[in-house]
Formats: structure tokens, C-alpha cells, sequence
């Protein structure tokens, strides 16, 4: 009985740390179960949100909700892209910031966008999974300050940064994160 059930343990510590199909190890490995964790509720914010509140913006100059979502995407395949991995040909990002600006203006539709974001994300922690760890501890190029691993945290840190203002945007609007209810 003991057996079967560190079996069943086992299967399920295995299942849980799979899932999306991508692990890893160390600092990478924390990473990626944190992207897991900002896909998770950046996705179920922008589905809990109304379409009319898709337009809204807390005032003159700031993004609005669904800018806010186009930008998250935009960065998901930016950052990579400034660590030398080629983001989808089709979004036309490149490591140059501008790309991810011109990218964020394209217009879509709330459907388009969520879809957007969930493509996003999946190129972003497939791009961390290809990351070797050996990289981690270099520049992604010459001259840079910064190493692979400093750009990975940064662009966490910068998830949760829109995260953050995502929840308020979505609190603004009456509505209540769905893992808060």
C-alpha cells in the first residue's frame, strides 16, 4: 500500500511540474514555473474583462486595458528576441525596440488579443526551456551589461509589473480576479 502510494505521489509531483510540457532545473527552472503561474492570471484577467472594458484607460496618455495586453505580448516576444532567439517571422519583432512598438499598434480584436497573448506566452517559455544554462551567466551579446540570466529575471519582474496593473485596471472596472473570488 506504502509503494502505491509514493507511486501516486510521485505521479502527480511529475504531473504538476510538467505542466505546459516544459521543465527545467535551478534559477531557469524557477523562472518558467513563475511565467506559469503570470500566463495563468494574466489570461484569466484579460478573459474575466468585459469587452467595453478593453477601452478603458485610467486617464489621458495611459494605456488602455487591451494596449496593456498587446504590450504583454509584444514583450513576450521582444525580450527573447534581445537574448538572440528569433521571435515568429509573422509578429516581425526583432531586438530592436521599435518592432515591439509597431507590434503593440496593430489592431485586433479582444479574441485576437487573448489568442496573441497565449501564443506569446508558449514562445516565451519555450524560448527560457531552450535557453542553455550556460548561457544563463553570459551577456546574450558583446558589449552588454547584463547577463541572459539578469534579462530573464527582468522579464518576469516586468510581467508581474503589468500584472499589477492589470488587477488594478480590472478592480477599476468592477471585476474581481478569478483567483480571488
Amino acid at each position: 500500500m506504502r509503494a502505491l502510494t509514493a507511486v501516486g505521489i510521485l505521479f502527480v509531483w511529475i504531473l504538476a511540474v510538467s505542466i505546459g510540457g516544459q521543465t527545467r532545473e535551478g534559477v531557469a527552472g524557477e523562472i518558467l514555473r513563475d511565467l506559469n503561474t503570470v500566463q495563468t492570471k494574466i489570461l484569466g484577467l484579460a478573459k474575466a474583462m468585459p469587452a467595453a472594458a478593453w477601452d478603458w484607460r485610467p486617464g489621458k496618455g495611459v494605456r488602455s486595458t487591451g494596449e496593456v495586453f498587446m504590450h504583454v505580448a509584444a514583450d513576450n516576444y521582444f525580450m527573447p528576441a534581445m537574448m538572440g532567439m528569433n521571435a515568429p517571422a509573422e509578429t516581425k519583432i526583432t531586438k530592436e525596440y521599435s518592432t515591439a512598438e509597431t507590434f503593440e499598434k496593430r489592431q485586433m480584436t479582444r479574441e485576437q488579443i487573448i489568442a496573441e497573448l497565449e501564443k506569446s506566452f508558449d514562445f516565451l517559455k519555450t524560448s527560457l526551456t531552450n535557453t542553455p544554462d550556460a548561457k544563463l551567466d553570459t551577456p546574450p551579446e558583446p558589449g552588454r551589461k547584463n547577463t541572459t540570466r539578469g534579462l530573464w529575471i527582468a522579464t518576469t519582474t516586468h510581467l508581474h509589473e503589468h500584472l499589477g496593473q492589470l488587477i488594478a485596471y480590472a478592480r477599476s472596472n468592477n471585476v474581481t480576479p478569478p483567483w480571488s473570488k
